[in-house]
């Protein structure tokens, strides 16, 4: 059996890298469709997303990621669905990395590993919580809970029941998949994407990250889901 994968992108103004994500994945003959939630984005975003060949599912608000790649699944065709960020650019080509050990039934689900870069941006703390959050609630070790770019077959997705707003989405995703006994692996790949800095829109940026993912590990905590 041939299997063909549907691609999902939540954008929220992201005019200026849509274009080079989509193009990326043009010689990706997995890929049959992809599909760009637009989440209120208030730019060209959209124009930008049609030209390079994308499908375009409208939002009217911006809502978040977790409610755009919720929205988004409505649309999709195939049994493989790849989840992306919309700042990775051309990058974005390493997505067959994800998508091979779906497709050939080696995992349910795989998340993309990002190398190291030497750009100091943060210090790290978020990316601790999410780490030691997912080892408490389910035993496993994984670096990689933050990652946006991740190949999931369809059936995994829909045993999901909530799908968190806000940057805790990936994480709350994570547990959620492990808790359920699906074999998941992390993929190294060359990708990257916009760089959060030490400057004041880093700082809040990192601090809605951390009180996001805080409020996703503490519902599981008490909800035990």
């Amino acid at each position: 059996m041939t299997y063909k994968a549907s691609v999902l992108i939540p954008a929220y103004n992201e005019a200026d890298r849509i274009g080079d994500t989509i193009k990326g994945m043009k010689d990706i003959t997995e890929i049959d469709e992809i599909i760009v939630v637009n989440d209120g984005s208030t730019d060209d975003t959209v124009e930008k997303a049609k030209k390079a060949g994308a499908k375009i599912v409208n939002m009217k608000n911006n809502l978040g990621k977790g409610t755009a790649l919720k929205e988004g699944l409505k649309y999709v065709k195939n049994d493989i669905i790849v989840f992306l960020d919309a700042d990775i650019g051309l990058t974005s080509r390493e997505v067959k990395k994800l998508l091979l050990p779906v497709i050939n039934n080696e995992a349910d689900v795989t998340v993309a590993k990002f190398p190291k870069i030497n750009i100091k941006s943060g210090f790290g703390v978020v990316k601790k919580l999410a780490k030691k959050g997912v080892k408490a609630l389910t035993g496993c070790e994984f670096e990689s809970a933050l990652s946006g770019q991740r190949a999931f077959k369809k059936e995994v997705l829909e045993g999901i029941k909530k799908f968190h707003k806000g940057y805790g989405i990936e994480v709350g995703m994570t547990i959620d998949i492990l808790k359920k006994g699906y074999k998941i692996k992390e993929v190294e790949v060359n990708m990257t994407h916009a760089v959060t800095l030490r400057d004041i829109k880093g700082f809040i940026h990192r601090g809605r990250q951390f009180f996001d993912i805080l409020k996703v590990l503490l519902y599981k905590s008490i909800k035990k889901d």
